[in-house]
């Protein structure tokens, strides 16, 4: 009998207390933000998103004729224009040869129009031999697996870091499935003893 109105009680004072609980949370929540700075990222109209679109974590797979296997991803694509461009963002390429080499370049921004992907803003390439290079473009050629820089490059090496005016990544011309690394355009060494 004794544990029947505990019960009892407890059926009564719970949902009261609950409800207390409830109140409380309500009454003392913090305020919306009327300024709008709540959502930093909504200062895009909704009309002008759908005025343009936008492909969102576009990713492109191929074979290059060396047999180099090429896969590109980004964060987002404009579809491609008049011209046959696409804009796209956050660019991660990756070059997989036939020798085993495999380059890996990465980018803020990007431009691919048919085969050719230009690469620029922070543009970086690292290779699994050991090679980091920087430079202010990358052009990236995904019918024959080729990447080259006209622009100044900073490279750093296994055996130490290197400027020069430009490079180029391709198969051999003896037309083997090997990789050449090829800097030019005055190469210096920065030796640091």
């Amino acid at each position: 009998m004794r544990r029947t109105r505990i019960v009892g009680w407890l059926r009564v004072i719970l949902p009261l207390l609950a409800l207390a609980i409830l109140s409380t949370l309500f009454l003392f929540s913090s305020r919306p933000d009327s300024d709008g700075s709540a959502l930093p990222y909504a200062d895009v109209s909704p009309q002008e998103l759908a005025g343009r679109p936008v492909i969102t974590q576009p990713s492109y797979a191929g074979v290059a004729s060396d047999g180099t296997e090429i896969e590109m991803t980004a964060a987002s694509a404009n579809p491609d224009d008049a011209e046959g461009r696409s804009q796209i963002s956050q660019v991660q390429l990756i070059l997989r040869a036939a020798d085993g080499l495999v380059a890996e370049l990465t980018a803020g921004e990007g431009e691919k129009q048919g085969q050719l992907i230009r690469l620029a803003q922070d543009v970086t390439m690292t290779t699994s031999t050991g090679w980091r290079l920087v430079a202010d473009e990358f052009l990236a050629r995904a019918d024959d697996g080729v990447v080259t820089s006209d622009r100044p490059v900073h490279v750093q090496g296994p055996f130490g870091e290197l400027e020069a005016g430009g490079m180029s990544l391709r198969r051999m011309p003896d037309n083997s499935q090997n990789h050449v690394l090829d800097l030019n355009g005055g190469v210096r060494m920065i030796y640091q003893p």
